[in-house]
């Protein structure tokens, strides 16, 4: 196997060969080191490695396989977004105003993969604070899109989803707040798991109103399986986070979907979508059928009200950010300031009125799975497009760039687990997403049913000629 070979390698792959002693943790993560510096340049998925850390965290988990006691997780190679905060390594968040900044402790669902016995091979880049969906920050530059250069791997997490795609090795931490695990997956062509609030501990609290969620990207279902099993379970820092704890995922996937009852909405009943993006997303709920799923087409009589709520939510979950732009105004991405500028005047009065608003339209989105197992769309409207925008030149006309990521902020509000699945290509070879929902606290239902998807539609043989 050649260096990129290793570095598409699943985790699943890599423990099994380190059992047999096929490979080892530092022949592994000596060759995707080297793979990641040679495709760097065209890619810009990392800001920055940690290769000294690395290499000697390989040698420990060498001798962990050789001695027999290795944990579960031992030497698989892991990348952490730079929103996540890590001890003694640089974390930037994606901004000028942060760059430097070196923490004193790692967040817990780092520490947790730490504990599993993941290799933390780098940081991943994402935009300022996460604030928007295109690969692109003021710290970083662009991000490429592995399937297309200049074009956008999608954010927030985006060079986890380009990572990912591009065999930076298996496993890759995100963070979404909107969409942000979600987007990248559907972008850059991998899967990415956004999992039921409170299954995985989130702090330092985002400003994001509960609204923010730790979860994987990879490259196989079995893969996400195995990340949120580390990752999972109830921790002191974080008071919202569920007293059960994690089950082992990745032993379970295999489920019938025959008699499961699937809602299709193409588009929420109100958001417009690409021809080729909508048609894919049609074909891949004719494979649930196949299964023996009942699926129908529906519209949600909530869908339409998110459109209000996510226009005013967006811009005033960052105001605590205003306070930097008389200093940093110049430095920060301008469409963040330009993001901050227009809440400086909302009321108190009015943002708990509309929080208020938000309550009742998450508890008719819990009302609405009462009849299902679960509901399918499209992770977005768009397929990928260039990175300096933010959105498509041909949706112009739409104001916000919400409006073609209508389908993933719903269940960031209600707490639903949710995956972004790949499900084809468009005419210019550009990955396709379907998003995948359950009710609430079903992880595993919905790792299940990706798995199936999976197995029916498989997408990990594919890989991006990226580099120009």
């Amino acid at each position: 196997m050649n260096d990129a070979d290793i570095g598409y390698l699943p985790a699943s792959t890599l423990a099994a060969m380190y059992r047999k002693k096929e490979i080892s943790p530092v022949e592994v993560v000596e060759a995707i080191l080297r793979h990641i510096e040679r495709s760097e340049p065209a890619l810009n998925a990392m800001a920055r490695l940690t290769a000294d850390h690395a290499r000697a965290r390989a040698k420990t988990a060498e001798a962990a396989w050789q001695r027999g006691d290795a944990r579960k997780l031992e030497g698989i190679p892991v990348t952490i977004k730079d929103l996540q905060q890590t001890k003694g390594v640089q974390t930037d968040f994606g901004s000028n105003i942060f760059k430097g900044t070196i923490p004193d402790v790692d967040a817990p669902c780092v520490s947790r993969l730490h504990d599993a016995g993941c290799i933390m091979l780098g940081k991943t880049t994402t935009p300022e604070f996460g604030w928007k969906g295109v690969s692109h920050s003021p710290v970083t530059g662009v991000t490429h899109n592995p399937w297309k250069q200049g074009y956008s791997a999608g954010g927030s997490s985006s060079g986890a989803g380009a990572g990912a795609a591009a065999g930076y090795g298996p496993l890759h931490q995100g963070g979404d707040g909107a969409g942000s695990i979600r987007l990248p997956a559907h972008f850059s062509g991998v899967f990415g798991l956004k999992p039921t609030h409170g299954r995985i501990p989130n702090w330092p609290m985002s400003n994001n109103d509960l609204a923010t969620y730790m979860g994987p990207l990879t490259r196989t279902v079995t893969d996400a399986a195995l990340m949120l099993e580390a990752m999972a379970g109830p921790h002191p820092w974080d008071y919202t986070t569920l007293e059960t704890p994690p089950q082992d995922y990745a032993a379970k996937l295999q489920a019938d979907m025959k008699g499961k009852r699937i809602a299709f909405s193409p588009d929420l009943g109100h958001a417009r979508v690409d021809p080729e993006v909508a048609a894919l997303v049609a074909d891949a709920a004719k494979v649930f059928e196949t299964m023996g799923a009942t699926v129908e087409q529906v519209t949600p009589s909530w869908g339409p009200e998110g459109v209000e709520l996510v226009d005013f939510f967006w811009p005033t979950v960052f105001a605590g950010y205003t306070r930097f732009l008389p200093e940093w105004e110049d430095k920060m991405d301008p469409g963040f300031a330009a993001l901050l500028h227009s809440v400086e005047n909302v009321k108190l009065s009015t943002f708990m009125n509309m929080r208020t608003r938000r309550f009742t339209y998450c508890q008719r989105i819990h009302e609405f799975f009462e009849n299902w197992d679960y509901l399918i769309t499209p992770t977005a409207s768009v397929a990928a497009f260039p990175a300096t925008l933010l959105q498509p030149a041909h949706w112009a006309d739409e104001p916000g760039f919400f409006r073609y990521i209508q389908f993933s902020y719903p269940f960031n509000w209600s707490g639903n687990p949710a995956v972004s699945v790949p499900c084809g290509f468009t005419a210019e070879n550009l990955p396709v997403g379907l998003q995948i929902v359950a009710p609430r606290f079903d992880d595993l239902g919905v790792l299940q049913a990706s798995a199936a998807f999976e197995a029916a539609s498989p997408w990990a043989q594919h890989r991006p000629s990226f580099g120009g």
